[in-house]
């Protein structure tokens, strides 16, 4: 319980850490909105053909009385829309991310000398075109993980009982699992950690990153509040990471007197 409360703690302390960073807080909401315009068309235009790509895909129904056809493709329609809205959660992070690499890596370099006792940052020597290309094959693979992990809970879902109760709570930890890897990455990946490392080591700490990434998640699902909350969700997620890593942290990870520039810190 007290690595639960911890992970949560480290979230706030991440958008406390980007509210006394206002210029930083500005430029970190540019790729969310991005992202969100995308996602936004892309969710319109499947509530909008959702029940005409079921009525496609269920041509054995055609011939059934009503009301049992209506009941049956709204209830596939109903599930398409919100398997379409579980995966924008879980991938809105990760396109964010890749939308906004150059940025966020900064970010996370700032935080991390910020709260480091000898305001230093670890550095990838890794080239730009190198770093994305990383993080978009990992976060391929994590969103294919995601996506398994989907499929079984939505079979789940049909159980009686277990399905309305248990399985919605699972699956909100299980997107802020995948939530707190992708935000964590940033500094990992800058630290060297390969994937199956990182997984190890998030897994070595279940219910730290289940603090941190359950009640982010949660708020995702709130319209637009995943924009806004995204910077300092980075910011958060190089806290936990230093965290999980063992790295010392200054006195209250107190911000320093000046705000430093974007510039003052290179990928």
């Amino acid at each position: 319980m007290r690595d639960l409360g911890a992970g949560f703690g480290y979230l706030l302390k991440g958008q406390r850490w980007m509210a006394r960073h206002g210029r930083q807080y500005g430029f970190g909401l540019l790729p969310g909105l991005l992202t969100l315009v995308l996602y936004a068309a892309a969710l319109v235009a499947l509530a909008v053909w959702g029940e005409g790509a079921v009525t496609w895909a269920t041509p054995f129904a055609d011939d059934w009385s009503s009301p049992w056809q209506g009941l049956f493709r709204g209830f596939l329609t109903a599930v398409l829309f919100a398997l379409g809205l579980l995966l924008a959660v879980l991938t809105f992070t990760a396109v964010t991310l890749l939308v906004g690499q150059p940025f966020y890596e900064n970010l996370s370099e700032l935080v991390d000398a910020d709260v480091s006792p000898d305001g230093t940052a670890p550095r990838s020597d890794l080239p730009l075109w190198r770093e994305l290309w990383i993080s978009a094959r990992d976060s391929s693979r994590v969103l294919v993980r995601a996506a398994l992990w989907g499929v079984l809970l939505f079979a789940l879902g049909f159980l009686p009982f277990v399905g309305q109760t248990a399985v919605p709570v699972l699956g909100f930890f299980v997107t802020g699992f995948f939530l707190t890897e992708e935000l964590a990455a940033v500094a990992l990946q800058r630290r060297g950690v390969e994937l199956r490392a990182r997984l190890a080591l998030l897994r070595s700490r279940k219910t730290l990153v289940w603090g941190f990434g359950t009640p982010l998640g949660l708020a995702f699902l709130v319209p637009f509040v995943a924009v806004f909350l995204m910077p300092g969700a980075v910011a958060g997620a190089t806290l936990l990471a230093r965290d999980l890593l063992g790295e010392e942290d200054a006195d209250d990870g107190s911000a320093p007197d000046g705000e430093p520039d974007m510039e003052d810190v290179t990928p």
